[in-house]
């Protein structure tokens, strides 16, 4: 039998549940996810591909709020896989609209094999990573 494994889903706590929803409402659709679960009535949500199995991701309040550095030990970054490069640069043109540390524009990233990717900070300091694996449409 078969062993391979997914990961299901991951929980990520944030210091601002409301202003992590308003943000993560407008990022999500680019990247093709949406709402998985209804908001509880706690204000905790989640997002997961649009009709398909896959990993979500669900955001809880911090009780323990602080202030998140991907150098310290915990998440260094999440990262999201897109089906093309346009896709990419139009997550890399929200964010710069919003203000975002930009840690990386888009670009080619072949240490990591075919990879075309770029990278932002949240609002909380999470590091974002939206990634192509294909090649530049014609």
């Amino acid at each position: 039998m078969a062993r391979t494994g997914f990961i299901d889903h991951i929980g990520i706590g944030v210091p601002d549940l409301a202003a992590a929803k308003r943000y993560y409402d407008e990022l999500m659709p680019i990247l093709g996810l949406t709402a998985w679960f209804p908001t509880t009535e706690a204000g905790e949500f989640s997002y997961g591909p649009d009709g398909e199995r896959g990993p979500q991701i669900f955001f809880y309040q911090a009780l323990e709020p602080d202030e998140h550095s991907r150098h310290g030990t915990g998440l260094q970054h999440l990262s999201f896989m897109v089906p093309s490069r346009p896709i990419v640069r139009e997550a890399y043109v929200w964010a710069t609209e919003r203000q975002a540390t930009i840690v990386h524009a888009p670009r080619e990233f072949p240490e990591y094999g075919p990879h075309y990717a770029t990278y932002f900070l949240d609002p909380h300091g999470f590091m974002l990573e939206v990634v192509c694996h294909g090649p530049e449409e014609s």
